[in-house]
């Protein structure tokens, strides 16, 4: 999704409420990435962007992001060049995202739990000719730096070895807006089912889901503080924590790192009014003695948005009993979406993640293509129209893979009610969410293979109360092995180092056999099947 192209409210000044003003010269910046140019010209003392890593105002980070795109230039960069940037959640993550946007440039942030070498792939597969890089990941940014000799490399903070100063290449470039904007891009990296991550990219957007979070989150431009909870190289803190606040003229706080003791503390410090959140934060939250979350005002929260997992029926109850009906659901992914319920409607029909928003079309679908009626369990599908359609950068076949027609599926099995709500009964047997990341079972599997004592391997998830899922191996070992709990902890430290340590695997379960197709492809939807049933194979 080209997030630049999020629906606007409009701008508002400090003696204008926002509904006296119109949309269109917000919207009108948006189709070049200026989005943060109007609110520097509206209020630019208002806050944009506070945190432990720094602050920023809306004419400081329009200034930087000038500033940036006019040094970036001057060093060959063109519309269409790709920047990686490998940093925590800092002002600075920010600028290089909104330089971008108005350039032309395409940026994709870096998941920083990844190790050196899932890092080096995606910055060979994007082509990034820039690389930003944060001293607090000096290790997997040394190795970046390495693969990519020519590309011009910026070091934040303190620096880097080999790096130049990000400070520096900004403060000589004059700050004013640039008169030639070029509406750019993220694209963001979503592993496959096989192989390697693909980046997915698009340059229009299906903009209905957007529409309708936007309209939900009534926000109020100059009053209202958004709290950002997860780390911005994942889609949605970047484009529902960070973008859609703040490109309609409301500040964001970013946290560090996520606490559940930190988000109740900085709701009632910064008088928080929207949020988005994963299933797995409510668990944690929820998990806090009484008197901590009963000690803490949170009557500013107007809006919790979660999705990125299935939250349990039980869990958003207790949320909602606790908070009152703040919380709004959305089913999407990185490839787009299309379903939106809010409090009212899921306290009728517990369990929903409801109906399609709109002008979104989503469908339950049979394995011959076609709707299904109310009650009947099939693949949840998504149309988009043939000029918003995503690629996988780079790989037509995945891309080609993943359309049937003009609809996509993400992969989850569901079914809808009479009414048209949505649930979901299961997911594809191949992806596996854990605490609202997806992680993809081939990645794995191609680490313990390298394993001596592994003769085939089936990873799965597994059921986790906190994380939704787990990550569970389920190996067949080689001739002469035994299983054992302390072969199975060497198998997991045999992967820490090769994969990010959320891949790892929590627990390794040995069997004699794995379950096969004739043609000898292992059944992994069965491996999966025994634990959600409760009757894993084990030795």
């Amino acid at each position: 999704m080209n997030e630049t192209e999020t629906p606007q409210a409009a701008p508002a000044t400090a003696s204008q409420p926002a509904s006296a003003l119109p949309a269109s010269p917000l919207a009108e910046a948006a189709k070049t990435g200026m989005h943060i140019a109007v609110h520097a010209a509206q209020a630019p003392s208002r806050l944009a962007i506070d945190g432990p890593l720094g602050r920023r105002s809306y004419g400081e980070l329009n200034a930087a992001c000038n500033q940036l795109v006019r040094f970036l230039r001057g060093r060959g960069l063109q519309p269409g060049d790709a920047i990686a940037l490998l940093a925590p959640n800092r002002p600075e993550f920010v600028e290089v995202i909104y330089a971008g946007l108005r350039a032309g440039f395409r940026v994709t942030p870096l998941n920083w739990h990844m190790v050196a070498d899932e890092a080096a792939y995606v910055v060979r597969d994007c082509e990034a000719k820039v690389l930003v890089a944060d001293p607090r990941f000096a290790a997997v940014a040394g190795a970046l730096a390495a693969v990519l000799p020519d590309a011009t490399k910026l070091a934040l903070g303190q620096g880097l070895p080999g790096f130049e100063s990000y400070d520096r290449a900004l403060g000589g470039q004059p700050s004013g807006d640039i008169d030639d904007p070029v509406l750019g891009s993220s694209m963001l990296y979503t592993s496959g089912t096989t192989g390697r991550p693909k980046g997915v990219h698009r340059i229009h957007s299906p903009l209905e889901l957007l529409a309708a979070i936007l309209k939900s989150a009534a926000i109020r431009p100059g009053e209202d503080l958004a709290l950002n909870t997860g780390p911005l190289y994942h889609a949605a803190p970047l484009r529902l924590n960070l973008q859609l606040p703040l490109n309609n003229g409301v500040g964001v706080h970013l946290m560090d790192k996520w606490s559940p003791e930190e988000t109740l503390a900085l709701v009632e410090r910064h008088r928080i009014t929207h949020t988005h959140v994963v299933p797995t934060m409510f668990h944690r939250l929820l998990a806090l003695p009484e008197a901590e979350r009963r000690r803490h005002d949170l009557s500013s929260l107007r809006w919790v948005l979660h999705g990125a997992a299935p939250c349990s029926p039980a869990v958003k109850q207790a949320m909602i009993d606790w908070l009152g009906p703040v919380l709004y659901e959305y089913y999407a992914g990185t490839e787009g979406g299309g379903t939106f319920i809010d409090s009212h409607e899921w306290l009728a029909r517990p369990g929903s993640i409801g109906r399609p928003a709109e002008g979104c079309q989503v469908e339950v679908h049979d394995e011959a293509g076609r709707a299904l009626p109310p009650g009947q369990s099939g693949r949840i599908f998504v149309y988009t129209a043939p000029e918003k359609r995503f690629v996988y950068f780079k790989d037509e076949a995945k891309t080609a893979a993943a359309w049937a027609g003009d609809w996509f599926t993400m992969g989850d099995v569901g079914y809808t009610d009479a009414e048209g709500y949505f649930f979901l009964s299961g997911r594809s047997a191949e992806t596996i969410i854990s605490g609202g990341v997806n992680i993809y079972p081939a990645e794995i599997d191609a680490v313990l293979h390298q394993h001596p004592a592994v003769q085939d391997v089936a990873t799965v998830g597994a059921p986790n109360e906190e994380w939704g899922e787990e990550v569970v191996a389920v190996v067949q070992l080689a001739q002469g092995q035994a299983a054992s709990p302390a072969l199975a902890e060497e198998i997991r430290t045999f992967c820490r180092g090769r994969i990010a340590d959320f891949k790892v695997p929590r627990r390794v379960d040995f069997v004699a056999t794995l379950p096969r197709m004739e043609t000898g492809k292992i059944q992994r939807h069965l491996v999966r099947a025994g634990y959600w049933q409760g009757h894993a194979r084990k030795i």
